[in-house]
């Protein structure tokens, strides 16, 4: 039996974002006059591009067989980012848990939720390439600057997770605990920290494994690690040896990963 003969379509097909086909088409053609614009407001120097594409090939060119000779640079660089990223991980750890109780707002006073809200706000607003100028101007150049750094993304990013993951928990077992007059502490034991303890370990080590990543980049703006050294072999055109550190950064952002999913298996 034909659609037309029932009136009813006899063929499934996928609900459209936008049933409107005019306000679709529309949209469509904003995107793509948008795209044409934004491509011509960038002012690309075709001509300059093409100037430097022979120059990446050289590049490209010295950096092969990459330079391992120097390898104790190398151990020490990425010791040293490993370092500032566990350290920097375990410090957020520990600041995100009071941070993100305040900024939950079934658990803190309102005025403590919205002072701490705009801590992580605040905190979450710059990237961490900016917060790794701003140490490295306040306290140098070196490994200090980077764990700074990376304490503030990492207390920025898990306070949040936490807020959330209190503000979303089973409202029902922490009145159970409070009608039985529970003080504050024993609230947190006993109703909150069942709930959200297992989310608060992932996003932990999710953040451990960002940090490992994270610490061979602020390096580049001299705020200590792997990237310190990347950068200086980048200013001395000394190529062969950056691509050694670029295979063994990359190596170390697999062995976090598979660091990561490990602990993450074992913690279900």
């Amino acid at each position: 039996m034909s659609e037309a003969s029932t009136g009813h379509p006899t063929v499934w097909r996928p609900p459209k974002l936008i049933e409107n086909p005019v306000l679709r088409y529309g949209l469509l053609a904003g995107a793509l006059a948008y795209l044409v614009w934004s491509l011509g407001a960038l002012e690309i120097d075709w001509a300059r591009i093409s100037v430097g594409l022979p120059r990446a090939q050289n590049m490209f060119e010295r950096m092969i067989p990459p330079d391992f000779s120097r390898w104790e640079l190398l151990v020490r660089g990425i010791t040293e980012s490993v370092l500032i990223a566990f350290a920097a991980s375990f410090a957020g750890m520990i600041l995100a848990v009071p941070l993100g109780l305040a900024a939950a707002v079934n658990l803190a006073p309102r005025p403590v939720y919205l002072f701490a809200r705009l801590l992580v706000v605040l905190s979450r607003t710059f990237h961490e390439i900016i917060w790794a100028i701003f140490f490295v101007k306040i306290v140098g150049f070196g490994a200090l600057a980077g764990v700074l750094t990376l304490v503030v993304a990492s207390t920025s990013f898990i306070s949040k997770m936490l807020a959330e993951d209190v503000e979303n928990m089973n409202a029902g077992q922490a009145e159970a605990v409070r009608a039985t007059g529970a003080s504050f502490p024993k609230l947190l034991t006993y109703a909150i920290v069942p709930q959200i303890l297992p989310r608060y370990l992932g996003v932990s080590i999710y953040r451990l494994d960002a940090n490992i990543r994270h610490s061979t980049v602020v390096g580049i703006v001299g705020a200590g690690g792997i990237g310190q050294v990347l950068a200086a072999s980048f200013s001395r055109y000394d190529y062969d040896f950056s691509l050694a550190i670029l295979l063994v950064i990359i190596g170390l952002v697999f062995l976090g990963e598979i660091f990561s999913n490990w602990i993450r298996k074992r913690l279900r």
